[in-house]
């Protein structure tokens, strides 16, 4: 599976709103510039995410998003299934095998677990460690 620029910016666009709780809208043009994204592109998945109650639309010259709950109640799960669909590698309903049908189960139910275990709080509170792995190959 793979997450398209769908849900990769708009986790952006809903981590950016999780920095800016609780102070007033933000401007899709203002996440756009600070991200070197598309500002119709982001419009584009701004819809979604309000029509699912996600994010409200404030009106007029000082207008923009805000989140519709706290950052802490929002899971990076529930943003990549409403831009991008269902969480699945494949289509295993049409798995004959039951080994490999029971593989595509777990692989899924831990893809989802692991985006329901995540919330935007945790995303933009997140702190590299400062572990790399970095690997020295020798010829």
């Amino acid at each position: 599976m793979k997450i398209s620029t769908k849900g990769r910016y708009g986790l952006t666009i809903m981590m950016e709103l999780s920095n800016k709780f609780g102070e007033g809208p933000t401007s899709l043009k203002s996440i756009a510039e600070r991200n070197n994204l598309s500002e119709h592109y982001l419009e584009q998945l701004i819809a979604p995410l309000r029509n699912a109650g996600l994010v409200k639309s404030i009106r007029g010259a000082y207008g923009g998003y805000i989140l519709s709950k706290e950052p802490e109640s929002i899971t990076s799960g529930d943003v990549i299934r409403i831009l991008e669909g269902p969480i699945s590698p494949v289509d295993f309903t049409e798995e004959d095998d039951p080994a490999k049908r029971d593989l595509w189960l777990r692989i899924r139910d831990s893809i989802a677990e692991v985006l329901d275990s995540t919330t935007l709080a945790d995303l933009i509170s997140y702190k590299e460690n400062g572990e790399i792995d970095s690997y020295m190959f020798y010829i």
